[in-house]
Order: structure tokens, then C-alpha cells, then sequence
């Protein structure tokens, strides 16, 4: 269905509480495009709702479509992707299944974390926020440990276990709410997540060397404690290295 910009908020209200699952939104001739995909009782439904609908039947493995967005990376050494792609001979392989809800390591940011990871000398990590499990499995393929990897959200715990198994590493990866507990203590502490956060959380480690990401490159984190050393940062969005004082 189609709506006018200034009913959009109310339009993606009305359309999540159908589809919690999620839908699909465009821009076109200046107006919103949503779109659902559903059956005929969804659709029935969705009439219901907005009046007029248009519907089109898709084409046979729609469901699967999602993996073109996943594309592998390199970063250094490292070759980070899907396990439906092929990695070079030259690299070392980060295999992650990325499911529907979490990343493969194609994002700038986790691109620039890893960056700056290479630059360390090792030892023990935490990663805060682990999603998918690709920093922390990074990292223990680089000779990091211990690595500790939370969450709030049990699925990324689950994404992170999964995943660590599949590449054969070590991943300590736990449910935890890094704001209300104290968090393993780590010569390197990686937190590519909201600026917020990471300003909330990142002073309370007990780390010799953080690294943040997660926000864009007019943004830098302020962080009690810890000296700034290095940025990096590509298509808008940044990375940071700091040093405990």
C-alpha cells in the first residue's frame, strides 16, 4: 500500500502491529511504499485495516532473497562471510551464519573494529554487544584468549555459540546486561554498539584497551578513565582505540 509522508509514522504503526515480524518500505514518487509478505488472511487483514491494497504474487524463493545482501569481507588476514560463500586459500576464514536478525561482518563498523583489533597484541577479550558472534570469533582466531562475549538479547547469545562452534574457537558467550553487572575483566574490550551505551558502559570495564564503534564519524565517545589513540572511519561511520590512563 501506498501513503503520504505525514501519515508514514502512523501507517509503520498500524503495519507492525499485523507484521511484528517485520515488512518492507521504499520511497516512490514522493510517497511511502509498504509492502507485506503474507497469505490470504494477511492480506484480508491488511484491507481491513487500509482500504486500498494492492497485491502481486511473488516469485519462488523469496524467502531466501535476504542472503544477497550478505556478502564476504576482507579485513587484513581475515576473510569474514556467509557460509554459503567460498573462502580464499590466503585468509583466514570467519564463517558466520548471519540467520535473519544479525550481520556477517560487512558493516563499516565492524569492519573498523576489526581494523583496530589487528593492531593489538593479543591476550584476553571482551566483546560487549556480540550479535552474531564475529568479533569475539575474530579475535579468538587471532590467538585472543580467554573471549567473553554478552548480550542482551538470548538470540545473539545463542547466534554467538552457534557460531563459534561452527568456526571451531572458544567464545565464553553469555546473556548480560553490561550496565547492571560487572563485566569480566579483559586486556581488550571491543563495543561496537550505540554511542549511548558505549559511553555508559565502556568507563565501567576493567580493560587496558577499548575499542568502540557502532556510531557515526561526527560522533565521538567520551570516556572517563581511558585516553584516545586512534580513529579510523569509512562511508560515515567511525571506530575509536582507547588507552586506560
Amino acid at each position: 500500500m501506498t501513503v503520504a509522508p505525514e501519515a508514514a509514522e502512523e501507517a509503520r504503526a498500524a503495519l507492525l502491529e499485523l507484521f511484528p515480524g517485520g515488512f518492507e518500505e521504499s520511497e516512490s514518487s514522493g510517497e511511502l511504499l509498504l509492502a507485506a509478505y503474507t497469505d490470504g488472511a494477511g492480506e484480508l487483514r491488511l484491507r481491513t485495516a487500509f482500504g486500498e491494497v494492492r497485491s502481486e504474487a511473488v516469485a519462488p524463493g523469496w524467502e531466501d532473497r535476504w542472503r544477497t545482501f550478505h556478502r564476504p569481507v576482507r579485513v587484513g588476514g581475515l576473510w569474514i562471510g556467509p557460509p554459503w560463500e567460498q573462502p580464499p586459500r590466503d585468509a583466514t576464514a570467519v564463517v558466520i551464519d548471519p540467520g535473519r536478525a544479525f550481520g556477517t561482518g560487512a558493516h563499516p563498523t565492524t569492519r573498523l573494529t576489526l581494523e583496530l583489533l589487528l593492531d593489538c597484541d593479543g591476550g584476553s577479550l571482551l566483546d560487549v554487544g556480540s550479535g552474531s558472534g564475529v568479533l569475539a570469533i575474530a579475535a579468538a582466531k587471532l590467538g585472543f584468549e580467554p573471549v567473553h562475549a554478552v548480550d542482551v538479547d538470548p538470540a545473539a547469545v545463542e547466534a554467538t555459540k552457534r557460531n563459534a562452534r561452527c568456526n571451531g574457537v572458544v567464545v565464553q558467550a553469555g546473556l548480560a546486561d553490561a550496565r547492571r553487572i560487572r563485566l569480566p575483566a579483559a586486556d581488550v574490550a571491543v563495543a561496537n554498539i550505540a554511542l549511548d551505551v558505549v559511553e555508559a558502559i565502556v568507563p565501567e570495564l576493567a580493560t587496558a584497551i577499548a575499542i568502540t564503534s557502532g556510531y557515526l564519524e561526527g560522533q565521538q565517545p567520551r570516556l572517563s578513565g581511558f585516553a584516545h589513540v586512534d580513529r579510523r572511519t569509512r562511508d560515515g561511520w567511525a571506530a575509536d582505540l582507547f588507552r586506560a590512563k
